[in-house]
């Protein structure tokens, strides 16, 4: 059988080193704020559904059911 040519030692080192000195910054940003819609849509939301059940409170009030409204 026929060997296979292999690198030599002196290449390898050489890209390796090569390959080692040729190392990339990376810079890390952070997104800044924190409270924007998503913040904002959680506050509504959570305002609507208070109202909306102070106002079937007070629909059942109205019939003599409710629990902060009896009429």
């Amino acid at each position: 059988m026929a060997k296979s040519t292999a690198r030599s030692a002196k290449s390898e080192k050489k890209t390796g080193a090569s390959r080692a000195s040729k190392a990339t910054a990376v810079e890390v940003v952070e997104e800044g704020g924190g409270d924007g819609v998503e913040t904002a849509i959680a506050v509504v939301t959570a305002l609507v559904l208070i109202v909306a059940i102070v106002l079937v409170d007070h629909e059942l009030g109205a019939m003599g059911s409710g629990l902060f409204f009896k009429g």
